[in-house]
């Protein structure tokens, strides 16, 4: 695991607002950011997926953030944005507490998916 002055990135975690649709219905609305944090982004083995009958490359990435009464609220439907590029958007697709220490949370994601 990465020392605290290893943290070197810093992404914003948002997830889906919900607003009324006018009758009465909550439909999801646009991303709200939640909290911005410290985190080290690195790259792993990059991958192709069969989506719409072609080939696409998907560049998952392992995010490593502190554990912190935040940290501990991300869930897979949220996603993070690379604080320093926004339009490095990464879809979450696993969280985890990789020891059982509650020091660390690495989230499992992908940069190039469709949200």
């Amino acid at each position: 695991m990465p020392a605290a002055g290893q943290l070197k990135d810093k992404i914003t975690l948002q997830r889906r607002g919900v607003q009324d649709d006018g009758y009465g219905n909550e439909v999801s609305g646009p991303w709200e950011d939640i909290f911005t944090v410290s985190a080290n982004i690195a790259p792993a083995r990059g991958r192709e997926e069969v989506l719409a009958q072609r080939l696409q490359g998907v560049r998952p990435v392992e995010i490593t953030v502190r554990w912190s009464s935040q940290t501990v609220q991300i869930a897979p439907d949220w996603r993070a944005v690379n604080a320093r590029k926004p339009s490095e958007v990464y879809n979450i697709h696993d969280i985890r507490d990789p020891d059982g220490r509650k020091q660390w949370n690495i989230l499992t994601c992908t940069l190039g998916a469709p949200t």
